[in-house]
């Protein structure tokens, strides 16, 4: 195992763009040899970043934590991507910095830790499940339950940072509004891996060219969102404890 280092901060994603604007701030990137879909170390002022991305949901994520801990031992593991929002106040482009994490599969929380720095933004609970929640009815239900917030990875970085004795943050930005409904169920097009299908996704909208303008809506949101998320992330720190 590699010997601790206080000043390197890994990241978890599910997919590669949403470090699109933390990339932004980046003065060198290169690729990791990591048996992972995607993974680069940068620097970003001043310190050492890597960024892992393996595809939504815990079992993905858990990999890529366990791979990037076992091969850094960091100053901190870091949840983040995008998120949907449960509670109306948060709006699409909104940084949540969760409180706590709640996993329905596994009925844990998981206490985080709020970075210092960055922009203004909310926290509170956000509950990390193993599927997409697309619909307001479902997003109205978990609300119910206190979250503000629902995403599919950051319960189990939290466990592998648990084991690891890592501090553990959870930095989401909003992706689609709590009475937004998305043009497609995406839980439909995950392989036997979890991963979401690119092809099948294209194909379906192709049978249905009605939701194309509701899905190129939903990308430009994603697009934005990825920037602020990375202004936030790029002006946090992350200080051991």
């Amino acid at each position: 195992m590699a010997t601790a280092d206080h000043s390197t901060v890994v990241a978890v994603a599910a997919e590669a763009r949403e470090f699109a604007g933390l990339l932004r701030h980046a003065s060198a990137v290169s690729t990791l040899d990591w048996p992972l879909a995607y993974s680069r170390r940068a620097l970003i002022g001043g310190a050492e970043w890597l960024l892992t991305a393996n595809g939504p949901g815990p079992k993905l994520a858990g990999e890529a934590a366990q791979v990037a801990i076992q091969e850094s031992r960091p100053r901190a593991v870091v949840s983040t991507g995008f998120c949907g929002a449960l509670d109306p106040q948060l709006a699409i482009g909104s940084v949540f910095v969760a409180t706590e994490v709640h996993s329905p599969e596994s009925r844990r929380n998981y206490a985080a830790h709020q970075p210092e720095g960055g922009t203004p933004h909310l926290t509170g609970v956000i509950v990390s499940q193993d599927r997409v929640a697309s619909t307001q009815a479902e997003k109205s239900a978990l609300r119910a339950q206190g979250a503000r917030a629902v995403e599919m990875e950051a319960a189990a970085v939290a466990q592998a940072a648990e084991r690891s004795e890592t501090d553990f943050y959870c930095v989401r930005v909003v992706s689609d509004g709590a009475v937004d409904e998305l043009p497609l169920d995406f839980n439909l097009y995950r392989g036997p891996d979890g991963r979401f299908s690119r092809g099948r996704i294209a194909a379906a909208a192709l049978a249905r060219p009605w939701i194309i303008p509701g899905l190129l809506r939903f990308e430009a949101g994603c697009r934005r969102a990825a920037t602020i998320l990375g202004d936030f992330l790029a002006n946090c720190r992350f200080q051991a404890e």
